[in-house]
């Protein structure tokens, strides 16, 4: 008797621990890099070459929800075209909403879109002309596809586009990355 009631408990005890184990499996948070290539666009593009764009994000991705957030750091740099020496940095600070796509397929698409504090610069060969803070804002799309169930790989192209004084400097970056 004493052990059937053991044998009972021990069965109750595993039904009530097994979803909570399960729960605790997984990590809504996400952090992540990528890089790639960065094509300038509009003003940008009539006076620099292709240039190129690495970033760092951190996320967070609730379970059974198609909606995500995420911060980034970005940095892209475009050099002078017509053979002028010197270069356009961009370094970016957004917040975004991502929104997936589920299809289900082996692999999720999804839109991205944000906004933040973008730091324009030119240097012209080791002359500065000074960094000024600057509202920007992106949109774009990409496809994920996982390579475990908590490391997976992204392909992703995003406008972006930052009010400067003068005018408007845009580019769009096309970039691979992982994320974990």
């Amino acid at each position: 008797m004493k052990n059937s009631i053991f044998s009972l408990i021990a069965v109750a005890g595993l039904a009530v621990a097994a979803p909570a184990a399960q729960a605790q499996g997984y990590n809504p948070f996400e952090i992540g890099a990528s890089g790639g290539i960065a094509f300038p666009t509009g003003d940008l593009g009539t006076t620099t070459n292709t240039g190129y764009n690495v970033a760092f994000a951190v996320g967070y991705r609730p379970q059974y929800s198609p909606l995500a957030v995420r911060a980034e750091a970005a940095y892209n740099q475009f050099g002078f075209s017509n053979g002028n020496n010197g270069n356009i940095n961009i370094p970016a600070f957004t917040g975004n909403v991502e929104y997936a796509l589920p299809l289900g397929m082996s692999f999720t698409p999804y839109v991205i879109g944000g906004a933040g504090l973008y730091r324009p610069s030119a240097d012209f060969g080791g002359g500065n002309t000074g960094t000024e803070n600057h509202f920007g804002w992106n949109v774009g799309g990409g496809v994920k596809i996982p390579l475990s169930s908590s490391f997976q790989t992204f392909v992703e192209a995003r406008y972006n586009s930052v009010n400067v004084d003068g005018g408007t400097l845009s580019f769009v970056p096309l970039t691979v990355g992982i994320t974990f």
